[in-house]
């Protein structure tokens, strides 16, 4: 019991033996659901406090009419606060007003007070609603890479692109699709972009109370480049030079062949990887193979038909991660290495698949390929397929606006981090 995390991980370990995929958090060891949904309200601060004193005043307006329109729960008591706390606005409004003519000075203290005064009050009401509320909330904070930082409110009914939207408001950069939301795990050295259609709260809700983990605002030019550039994906066994040569009525036929069908067909991606033996920082090269359900080896002495596959690990609950610095971490025989792992896995455990690449075009290849895939396995996939189509369509072509932040705003990779 001295080590949950451990314990969670062993758990969800003996659970991929048994059914070839990491099963959902749900599965764990028993959690009060109330005590679970209650336990995080904030992403990057040291507690909620501080974080609801991070929000721009328009943000904690909003959050606090918002939570006491929804709670159902204590109505009558929330209406008595908020009439409280409206008279005891009146009462500083009225007793703030006389000493504008009098003292300027005096004036402007009693008034910073009463906004001070007022905001806490906010504060309050918004720590007692948020434990209320049925839709879960989270208050986070981004980075940016000048070193700043943007706090938002995000609940569990918006997707990063909702999210993304919000930023480009606060930050008043322009919609380019290469913006992309991206956590990084310190400890393991890996860092994911969030996919658009992915639920914010959800990944971030996996994250350990104490946890050192961190969200960027940045731009990955390769976000969709498996519409930019589909026949590196989809032609990947024909030479460089004659995808070079590829134009860009050829590249729209391909991505309405792969993408715009009744099915999402998804890379025949195969070749060597060199995987990292459990415990140990040896790694050894296999003939692995991508299909739309997980990745496959063949076994040695044996060929690739498909009744000699083994199964090396499903997608259904696994995400796919980019690493920093394996080559001195684990001696890993590249530094263009990624892992796959459940998003509760915070830590090193045994059940992490490591996975390393001969050089940055095979990264690219796999990593991406991976990410089709996994979209493959959503129920709604066409959907997503649609909204990730029209989404790239609408804004590949932005033109430069005028009021865009100089380039010296353009978040750079976080730390240590490259772009996949």
């Amino acid at each position: 019991m001295d080590d949950i995390d451990a314990m969670f991980s062993h758990l969800l370990g003996e659970m991929d033996y048994l059914s070839q995929s990491l099963v959902h958090a749900a599965d764990a060891p028993d959690v009060d659901p109330a005590q679970q949904r209650q336990s995080t309200f904030s992403v990057g601060f040291a507690d909620l406090n501080e974080s609801l004193h991070e929000l721009e005043d328009q943000d904690l307006d909003a959050l606090v009419a918002d939570l006491g329109s929804k709670s159902n729960n204590n109505a009558c008591g929330g209406t008595d606060h908020q009439m409280a706390t409206s008279a005891k606005t009146q009462e500083c409004e009225a007793a703030a007003a006389p000493l504008k003519p009098a003292n300027t000075a005096e004036f402007s203290a009693a008034l910073q007070m009463y906004e001070q005064q007022t905001k806490a009050d906010k504060i309050k009401l918004a720590l007692e609603k948020l434990k209320e509320a049925k839709v879960r909330k989270l208050i986070v904070k981004v980075l940016m890479g000048d070193g700043s930082s943007r706090t938002i409110m995000v609940d569990e009914r918006q997707t990063v692109r909702e999210v993304l939207e919000k930023l480009f408001e606060k930050t008043h950069c322009d919609g380019n699709i290469d913006w992309s939301l991206c956590e990084t795990n310190p400890e393991l050295q890996i860092e994911r972009g969030f996919e658009d259609h992915e639920y914010l709260v959800e990944p971030l809700s996996a994250w350990t109370r104490h946890s050192e983990n961190k969200i960027y605002f940045v731009s990955r030019p390769q976000k969709y480049v498996m519409f930019r550039d589909p026949q590196l994906f989809y032609m990947w066994k024909k030479k460089k030079a004659c995808l070079s040569g590829i134009n860009e009525q050829a590249k729209q036929l391909l991505v309405k062949e792969h993408f715009g069908g009744s099915a999402l067909i998804v890379p025949d991606l195969e070749g060597t990887l060199y995987l990292k033996e459990d415990g140990k920082k040896v790694w050894k090269p296999r003939y692995f193979v991508l299909r739309a359900s997980g990745i496959y080896y063949v076994p040695k002495g044996k060929t690739k038909c498909s009744s000699d596959l083994v199964c090396f690990t499903r997608f259904e609950k696994v995400s796919i991660y980019s690493t920093n610095s394996y080559r001195q971490k684990y001696r890993a025989p590249t530094d263009f290495c990624f892992l796959l792992k459940h998003p509760c896995i915070q830590k090193e455990s045994h059940y992490i698949k490591f996975l390393c690449c001969d050089d940055e075009h095979t990264l690219l290849l796999w990593v991406n390929s991976i990410r089709i895939a996994k979209v493959c396995n959503a129920n709604h996939f066409k959907d997503l397929c649609n909204s990730h189509l029209t989404v790239f369509t609408a804004n590949s072509h932005v033109e430069d606006d005028p009021h865009e932040p100089p380039p010296s705003f353009i978040p750079p990779p976080p730390p240590g981090q490259s772009h996949i």
